[in-house]
């Protein structure tokens, strides 16, 4: 089993002022002549952890990793001003510009594996690469799944009665617009009740293995704000994305090399959007895994890695 590279340190750190009035972290590690990828964190707004530079020989890649609109250290914190999913695709081109970079590859997971293919299909020209893991499609039955009283809600019962005790009884039939209007409450108590609980669903379904410091790192308040009022924000706005856009748009990248990765038993993102991805894009490899959600997973990095070796075989 393959492992995730030593820690290291960025070698560089930027501030991009992008619209909105947006400031983006910005953080560059590895090696400066190195092969290019940029990583694609989860949520929308969760944000960068610093395992996440470990998937990439540092001796080989030049790693880009920023933080997503209104996430981790980008500014302002929460912040849902001209936050959708096509200035993200926008952000990645004008940090793509400011690096001087002509091509690189993209990798991304859950969330990440969303804004990943919407950007290859919009830039196709300026993607060397797709590392894709634990595939989200923005499909309002996948939103349904994990945050309505979808399939998820009878494999997580008592996870699920504490996310649900949150909401009165007579507004649980829209768990999402229920959960918005506290996350937008002027009530800072009220909005952070509301954040930790949704934070702490998310991050109990996360791993295959019960992990309660997985569970706590979620609903922590630096996390919880953004994590849940992004998603939300995003999720009642069906991802900014047309129906199955990312999946009639696929012919865009099918000449691009691929690897779509998914845990077997993934509870947030279930595997059947990794096969409905796979279908319509038989050129990418699939690979399915006895894991859950979490990128961290033994079985997944093993994958993750091996797919980034492979790609830096081919180019270095």
């Amino acid at each position: 089993m393959r492992t995730m590279y030593p820690e290291i340190e960025p070698y560089r750190t930027h501030r991009i002022a992008v619209s909105g009035g947006h400031t983006l972290y910005v953080e560059e590690c590895g090696n400066p002549r190195g092969l290019p990828v940029v990583f694609l964190h989860g949520g929308p707004g969760a944000g960068l952890s610093p395992y996440h530079r470990r998937f990439f020989d540092p001796t080989r890649y030049r790693i880009v990793l920023f933080d997503q609109r209104g996430a981790g250290r980008s500014t302002p914190f929460a912040d849902l001003t001209d936050n959708t999913t096509w200035h993200l695709v926008d952000d990645i081109e004008a940090i793509r510009e400011h690096l001087e970079i002509e091509r690189w590859v993209v990798f991304g997971g859950s969330w990440g594996s969303t804004l990943g293919l919407a950007y290859a299909q919009t830039h196709p020209e300026r993607v060397l690469g797709l590392v894709l893991r634990g595939i989200f499609l923005g499909r309002p039955e996948e939103i349904r799944w994990y945050y309505e009283e979808g399939g998820a809600s009878w494999i997580l019962p008592e996870k699920w009665q504490r996310y649900a005790s949150a909401i009165p009884p007579e507004e649980r039939g829209n768990m999402l617009d229920a959960y918005w209007k506290r996350l937008t409450s002027d009530d800072e108590t009220v909005r952070l009740n509301a954040a930790q609980a949704w934070g702490a669903w998310e991050g109990g379904g996360i791993t295959l293995e019960e992990s309660p410091e997985t569970e706590a790192s979620f609903a922590a308040p630096d996390v919880a704000l953004s994590l849940a009022r992004i998603e939300a924000h995003y999720f009642r706005n069906r991802v900014f994305l047309e129906e199955d856009q990312l999946l009639r748009h696929v012919d865009r990248l099918r000449h691009i090399p691929g690897t779509i990765v998914h845990g077997r038993y993934d509870i947030i993102c279930p595997v059947k959007s990794a096969c409905d991805l796979a279908a319509a894009w038989p050129e990418a490899d699939l690979r399915i895994v006895l894991a859950g959600h979490a990128a961290s997973e033994p079985a997944i990095v093993d994958v993750l890695v091996e797919a980034t070796d492979r790609l830096a075989d081919r180019y270095c």
